[in-house]
């Protein structure tokens, strides 16, 4: 009875389920050559196999029907006499292709029909942990082999396609292109009739990270920055990537940008976003976190824990987090700790995909000696400690069934780790409240104690990947876990990476617990006292916005933005009183449309002192920085899409910068050089069609419509980006705007609407 009863009490606690679009289903890495590849030029199909471009699933792609290993393509045999599609595309892994995926190739050649094999060539298999396809061909020996099969075309797209040189050995009519050209490519090749083959060549990117951190292959001095005053928050660098270490950074104007440096994979793909905030950083390092040679004294000797007792009963630990943390490495070390102090042990992993941005649980059995150990999984209400160093991981159904009422304790990490949708659906908001509450619903609110790990670990000791020993030091000090400090000490050391970083990682893991506040206090910056001081004010947000206006042109533009707010506030209090939401959406949005960023803007934004200030922030050394913009007299266009590339510019650009910016109050007169744009002018007509809106608005405002007001009113949050993904957003808020407008007309289509 008192097993079902316990049972039925984990149920309850896991009926409220995270948010669908927010689970930590794996994505693709910024550099994974499955991200890019598996990118269709549009109205195309493709369909996919066993392999890490399963992931493409999830990601609307328009990618659909899986084959079985060896099966891929084979299917369309069938298939394509009855279909009104002509041609697809076909994923196919490299390991794949080796040991069955050729034996597809020969049939479709032999049916004659229209398909081409898109051959992902990563150099591992990734899908399962990096190791090494056995029996591996070369890219030059696969040409050769589809060539002797009969196939009608072969083209190789390659990130690096200055490494093959005149005898590389490609079959005859093979043909080599960088991998900016693959739409280009796939169009050219969705035309030909028969079995065509296009190998995708380029290094797994979480085989390149792991590589690097071992040393054995090539580290480029070279960084992505964004300039988070010029970024629109638009998610277009987001949509070029797929990458999660391109992050939401919440700021005074808006939701913004900016590039996690502790993950990010070098693969600089995020840059073609349409937007000049991204900046290259040439040489130097990121900057490290102060504290690692400035320990206070009471903090220098610390008192020994009790450990817990695991004499009679084994004792379970779950770590959650994200692929590519080091969640892994944590199990190992703990487990090795264990042998080292002569315990039983038992650690499992459950790691799906081998891609970072998916789900990652450990489990660690440790006991008195192995025959203590009647299982290895943590089973249902096992968990003696939950490890949580993702929040979304540890609130998951599969974690909470670990959890049992007053045993289990949890030390989680608040850190909010975006998910890979975000990369699409740029107003998803990380549902902490809600996560928060499942565990605390699961084994009681004093149970639970939540920690702001990365941003202490980054502060501390200059990367994000050291809050999860960190998180294991705070946990050991609480006296949480049974392993004496020397074997896990000794652990770090047999790991052999970063030994002596990783080893001050637990300990200031270990002065946390002992004194947070005092750690609290040593990491507190300017930034985290701005967050303290609250909402801002609607008075604050007039007289921030209208300085900023007045930087941005002059002091009569900032009185025409303060008359319209005021008339606003107003009206608002007379016909609404006690209510100044529609005060503020018009003091946001009228700043927002009133410094749309054109060419003198974005002069003035890199001109000023707190561009470099930030640059400061993250990086030192000695480096060289480079602009990324696409000017509309020198910018090239893409041959397959017919839109700008960008172009990378000098650091002499600074000084382009400081003349535009002396050359701002030419905007908007006969003599403005770029005022004259379709863009320009659209932006200029835009701030006056809201002004008439708001007006329009404010004659017939009452309470009954006052929530309708605030929505217009707030329609220009949709409005970002620059180019033709501006002309895009206005046009989709143009139409919401018109059918808003009916319904404030004839309230009786907004009831009927509903």
């Amino acid at each position: 009875r008192a097993r079902i009863a316990f049972l039925d009490r984990q149920a309850e606690a896991t009926k409220t389920r995270a948010p669908a679009a927010m689970t930590r289903l794996p994505y693709f890495c910024s550099g994974c050559p499955h991200n890019t590849s598996t990118r269709l030029p549009e109205g195309s199909r493709a369909y996919g196999g066993v392999g890490c471009h399963f992931m493409a699933y999830w990601m609307e792609r328009d990618v659909g029907y899986a084959g079985q290993m060896g099966g891929e393509g084979v299917w369309a045999i069938g298939q394509q006499p009855f279909i009104k599609t002509k041609h697809v595309f076909q994923q196919l892994g490299d390991g794949t292709y080796y040991h069955s995926g050729i034996l597809a190739i020969r049939a479709t050649v032999a049916a004659g029909i229209n398909i081409t094999y898109k051959i992902l060539f990563n150099d591992a298999v990734a899908m399962t942990g990096g190791q090494p396809v056995d029996g591996q061909l070369t890219v030059p020996q696969i040409t050769q082999q589809v060539y002797g099969e009969g196939v009608t075309r072969i083209t190789v797209v390659t990130d690096e396609p200055e490494k093959y040189g005149r005898h590389a050995g490609f079959a005859p009519g093979t043909t080599i292109h960088h991998r900016r050209e693959l739409e280009a490519v796939q169009r050219e090749l969705r035309d030909i009739e028969g079995t065509t083959v296009l190998i995708y060549d380029q290094v797994c990117a979480a085989e390149k990270r792991r590589r690097r951190k071992r040393g054995k292959f090539p580290d480029p001095a070279k960084r992505l920055f964004i300039n988070d005053r010029v970024c629109e928050g638009c998610g277009d660098c987001g949509l070029a990537s797929n990458c999660v270490s391109v992050q939401p950074l919440e700021t005074e104007y808006g939701r913004k940008r900016i590039i996690d440096q502790s993950s990010c994979n070098k693969d600089y793909s995020c840059v073609n976003g349409f937007c000049p905030s991204f900046v290259t950083v040439l040489g130097g390092t990121v900057s490290k976190g102060k504290g690692l040679d400035n320990i206070p004294d009471k903090l220098k000797l610390l008192p020994e824990p009790e450990l817990p007792d695991i004499e009679t009963n084994s004792y379970g630990i779950l770590t959650t987090g994200v692929g590519g943390t080091g969640v892994v490495t944590i199990g190992a070390l703990l487990g090795m700790a264990a042998h080292i102090d002569e315990r039983g042990v038992a650690v499992v992993d459950q790691m799906g995909f081998a891609q970072k941005g998916g789900s990652v649980m450990t489990h660690v059995r440790i006991g008195r000696s192995p025959e203590a150990l009647n299982a290895v999984r943590l089973n249902a209400g096992a968990a003696d400690l939950l490890l949580g160093c993702d929040l979304m991981v540890a609130a998951s159904d599969n974690a909470i069934s670990t959890f049992a009422p007053g045993k289990t304790r949890a030390i989680i990490n608040t850190n909010e780790s975006i998910t890979g949708d975000f990369t699409r659906h740029t107003e998803i908001s990380f549902p902490s409240n809600s996560l928060r509450s499942r565990v605390e619903d699961a084994i009681g609110k004093e149970q639970v104690e939540m920690l702001e790990s990365t941003h202490l670990a980054t502060r501390l000791l200059g990367d994000a990947i050291a809050s999860n020993l960190f998180l294991v030091g705070y946990a050991w000090q609480k006296g949480l876990i049974p392993l004496s400090e020397a074997a896990i000490m000794q652990a770090i050391e047999l790991n052999d990476v970063a030994v002596n970083w990783n080893q001050e990682a637990f300990r200031w893991g270990r002065r946390a617990a002992h004194d947070l506040q005092a750690i609290r206090s040593l990491c507190e910056d300017a930034q985290g006292k701005a967050k303290s001081e609250g909402v801002e004010s609607l008075d604050g947000i007039i007289e921030r916005c209208a300085g900023e206006l007045e930087n941005y042109q002059d002091a009569g533009y900032a009185n025409r933005y303060r008359r319209l707010v005021e008339t606003v506030k107003n009206l608002e209090q007379e016909k609404c009183p006690g209510h100044e939401q529609l005060s503020l959406a018009v003091a946001k949005y009228a700043y927002k449309l009133m410094a749309y960023k054109d060419e003198y803007e974005v002069a003035r934004l890199y001109s000023e002192p707190a561009f470099r200030e930030k640059l400061a922030t993250q990086f030192e050394g000695n480096y060289k920085l480079r602009f990324n913009l696409a000017p509309p007299l020198l910018a090239s266009k893409d041959k397959a899409t017919g839109k700008p590339r960008k172009m990378e510019f000098g650091p002499w650009m600074l000084s382009v910068f400081a003349l535009l910016n002396k050359l701002k109050f030419l905007r908007g007169t006969a003599f403005d050089p770029f005022g004259w744009t379709a863009e320009r002018k659209m932006e200029r007509e835009l701030v006056n069609k809201y002004e008439d809106t708001i007006n329009n608005l404010l004659k017939e405002l009452n309470h009954k419509n006052h929530a309708m007001a605030v929505e217009i009113a707030s329609l220009p949050e949709a409005i970002r980006g620059y180019g033709y993904i501006k002309e895009e957003n206005v046009k989709k808020t143009e139409m919401k705007l018109q059918d808003l407008l009916k319904c404030w007309k004839n309230p009786a289509r907004e009831t009927e609407a509903a």
